[in-house]
């Protein structure tokens, strides 16, 4: 048998490379990490969820302040925001975070922490800082980028992406955002929040394009009250720096001529390309393009000692996407148990306000996958505790399949992806839908609705026909007591 340095080499101090690290060493498996950046977390907690939830939560708090009147309160007219007292808030919660993806954290679980580029020469070495490392296994988990198209004029104008918007020096007073999904959504509304004009320019006809257009329509409809414009079916013909702000000259399907949308700062958020120039990977046969590895349902390389994880997947770019990919790493690798991927239940959530969080299938996706299915809707305005919160927009949409099985949920509503983690285990649990409708949740809860429309659904068939009937016949029950006339009185004058 051959000698390796390490039973398993991770490539990517992110979140699936410090999942499988963590994992490994704990498990008793010599395990190396290397990193090539000089701070472990990734983008996740650099440059992209942690600093955007952060942000997300400041500028709520603001527009909550300037809409005090709402909620009984005295109103307010808050000063200018101060960007640099929010960047100063997101480093800090970054460096919280930062203490328990450090070095000295996973050498105290028994993790080789090392930092550099790394690069195979062959399929069980790389060559780090100058010298020859071996594993047994290896798993690529390098993450991802923020990728720009090529637009004339783009490069030479200048622009911001997720690796800068956070730690601008000022808050810009107009923003331009290119890009329809996620990300483009929860910064378009964050900034339109704390004060900056805010334009989106979406290349397709709907935002969030994974997303039923209902749904997706809903989030665009709060953002566009708040003050973000929209220009959907745009193909961008030019960027331009006018010496003081950026231009955007674009088309729109079905509009004559073409259109132009100025602002101090262009954010461009179109997309992502994965981390696998300089790795050498061309020098041991492992195949990939700008959007991953490509990889086997264990999410193996064609060396079946070679994995990949997270962003570099090219699969569901999100950071529970990628523990769960570093779970599936681990079992194939240091236990030797065979597991496949599957991305069936995979929720996500979009955290604008009210946020938008699904998991399984919607219509977009049965229909594509030609499965009879229907809806079922419960509306947060039913809903006591978000009346009483001041936030009755929303709704859960329930697909069922053609036997009355639940497919797949969507959450638009305060507290979209909490309220999700109930179905979660719902879905991953094979929990019927009578079982959920009969438990006891607390009362007043934003949660009541999940509750709510099971119980619509079993309501069709407890209320129906054949059981009143049934129910008449051995019981002798005798039916209604009341019953409105068919004109009500109308009130006098």
């Amino acid at each position: 048998m051959a000698a390796f340095d390490f039973d398993i080499g991770i490539l990517g101090g992110g979140a699936a490379g410090l999942t499988i690290a963590s994992g490994s060493a704990q498990l008793g498996a010599r395990t190396l990490l290397v990193e090539r950046q000089s701070v472990l977390g990734g983008d996740c907690l650099h440059f992209g969820c942690v600093p955007s939830k952060t942000l997300i939560r400041s500028a709520q708090v603001y527009h909550l302040v300037k809409h005090s009147g709402q909620f009984g309160l005295p109103v307010v007219d808050p000063p200018p925001v101060d960007f640099q007292q929010i960047v100063r808030r997101i480093r800090s919660v970054i460096g919280a975070i930062q203490k328990h993806d450090s070095e000295e954290r996973f050498c105290g679980l028994g993790v080789k922490v090392e930092f550099g580029q790394a690069v195979f020469t062959d399929e069980h070495t790389v060559e780090l800082n100058g010298r020859r490392i071996t594993s047994k296994h290896w798993v690529i988990a390098t993450g991802a980028s923020p990728s720009a198209p090529p637009v004339d004029g783009l490069d030479q104008s200048g622009y911001i992406t997720n690796r800068d918007v956070f730690f601008m020096d000022r808050l810009p007073g107009s923003m331009i955002i290119l890009g329809g999904g996620p990300i483009a959504m929860e910064m378009a509304q964050a900034f339109c929040r704390l004060g900056s004009k805010v334009s989106v320019i979406q290349r397709s006809d709907q935002i969030l394009t994974r997303e039923d257009r209902d749904m997706a329509d809903d989030v665009m409809k709060v953002l566009q009250q708040e003050g973000v414009r929209f220009f959907l079916n745009t193909s961008i013909l030019a960027v331009r720096d006018t010496g003081g702000q950026k231009e955007v000259v674009f088309r729109q399907k079905g509009l004559e001529g073409s259109f132009v949308v100025a602002a101090d700062s262009l954010l461009v958020a179109m997309g992502r390309e994965a981390n696998l120039t300089g790795l050498g990977l061309e020098n041991i046969g492992v195949k990939f393009t700008r959007k991953g590895l490509s990889l086997d349902d264990r999410l193996r390389t064609r060396h079946n000692h070679i994995y990949g994880a997270g962003d570099v997947t090219g699969a569901f770019q999100f950071t529970h996407a990628a523990g769960y990919e570093g779970g599936i790493v681990i079992s194939n690798s240091v236990f030797h148990f065979p597991r496949k991927i599957d991305y069936t239940y995979l929720p996500w959530c979009t955290y604008t306000d009210p946020g938008l969080a699904s998991i399984g299938m919607n219509e977009k996706r049965a229909g594509a996958a030609g499965i009879n299915y229907s809806v079922r809707m419960e509306a947060f305005s039913a809903n006591d505790r978000s009346l009483a919160e001041g936030e009755a927009r929303g709704r859960i949409k329930l697909i069922l399949d053609d036997k009355g099985k639940p497919i797949g949920v969507q959450i638009f509503s305060l507290f979209a992806g909490e309220l999700l983690n109930e179905w979660v285990a719902v879905f991953n649990g094979g929990v019927r839908l009578s079982t959920l409708a009969a438990a006891v949740h607390p009362y007043p809860t934003v949660g009541e609705s999940s509750k709510k429309v099971a119980g619509a659904v079993m309501a069709d068939k407890l209320f129906s026909d054949p059981v009143k009937k049934g129910l008449k016949f051995f019981f002798h029950l005798k039916g209604r007591a009341c019953e409105l006339p068919d004109k009500l009185p109308k009130a006098e004058d």
